[in-house]
């Protein structure tokens, strides 16, 4: 069980230092293409203002979400001394390629995405595969809040509070067998009303493909997410079901799954397919290990602006080190990046 004592992946301010050079992915995709709650807290449901500020309520709520949504373990993991970032920030500033290459197009376009109903395929070297609709898929599990740093590999940064499950009680439910070294994450192509989809910009192969080593999904910090602030998971987000690997850049995070595999062989990863020179398969958040473009030393934390750039430092494994560095015991991290 995760508890909540003080050690060093705990958030502390920094000072802002002078804005790093920084540049977005986007320049290379368009030119290549609570019942229960913690030690005394009472639970706090969905409509409660005082948790979050200025979260617009879901348009439609399905009830495997709202029932689950009283027995909800909130603040099961948190970041200390910095502050959520805002809804809006969070569901407005996002890479979801498959609704289009600009930060804005998400919120703008995945409206449309229907995610109901939803099933989910799991198969591989498992003792139990099968194709479950998402309200049994989730039905064994309890819900709880993490509240995570979120890294993106083009040197911005969140912190966001998260609803979800660790990826282990999955892993434990299947059965994995002695074969299964790696998970392997599809997620959804719509070709309807996903556009980035329907373009051939970026000549990404789709579907967007992810992938973690077995124990890498097997420890507690790695989740699997359908809510965030206290609401459903907002379509640009990743809706209704996406990947949280709190150590790791952004990209790892694969939104809208419908498919998670068990497979011998390192699965490969869109990105690694796409630009292995820029993105490998661990993706760690590393701040001594630059990208082949711009520094990871430093990092923006939004909201920011130009006479408020919020520009901190980098965190090694992004605050969690304490937590998993024992995974990379022995590698070499800059030839593993």
């Amino acid at each position: 069980m995760l508890i909540k004592s003080s050690r060093l992946s705990d958030c502390h301010e920094s000072d802002v230092t002078p804005e790093a050079i920084y540049l977005s992915r986007r320049r290379f995709m368009a030119g290549s293409l609570a019942g229960a709650a913690l030690a005394g807290l009472p639970g706090l449901g969905l409509a409660d203002p005082a948790r979050y500020a200025d979260v617009d309520a879901a348009s439609a709520v399905p009830e495997w979400f709202s029932d689950k949504l009283s027995s909800v373990r909130w603040d099961a993991v948190t970041v200390k001394g910095e502050a959520i970032t805002p809804f809006k920030d969070a569901t407005h500033y996002n890479n979801f390629y498959e609704f289009g290459p600009d930060k804005g197009d998400p919120a703008s376009n995945a409206g449309a995405l229907k995610t109901e109903p939803w099933s989910v395929v799991i198969d591989g070297e498992v003792g139990k595969p099968g194709k479950y609709a998402l309200e049994d898929f989730i039905k064994p599990y309890q819900l709880e809040e993490r509240i995570y740093r979120l890294r993106c590999v083009e040197a911005w940064s969140m912190v966001i509070p998260w609803i979800g499950f660790p990826i282990s009680e999955l892993i434990k439910r299947v059965e994995p067998t002695g074969s299964a070294k790696y998970l392997r994450f599809e997620t959804l192509v719509d070709h309807e009303h996903m556009p980035g989809v329907q373009s051939n910009f970026a000549l990404i192969d789709w579907p967007y493909v992810e992938g973690l080593r077995m124990d890498e999904a097997m420890h507690p910090l790695a989740i699997l997410v359908v809510g965030m602030y206290g609401r459903i998971l907002a379509n640009q987000n990743g809706a209704p079901l996406r990947l949280v690997v709190p150590w790791k850049y952004g990209f790892k995070g694969a939104k809208s799954i419908v498919r998670i595999s068990f497979v011998a062989e390192q699965p490969k990863t869109t990105w690694q397919s796409l630009a292995p020179d820029e993105y490998g398969f661990y993706a760690n958040v590393n701040p001594s290990v630059d990208h082949p473009r711009w520094t990871q030393a430093h990092e923006r934390r939004l909201p920011s602006g130009l006479f408020s750039p919020n520009i901190r430092p980098t965190l090694m494994f992004n605050g969690y080190a304490e937590e998993v560095a024992s995974l990379y015991a022995g590698m070499d991290l800059r030839k593993n990046y």
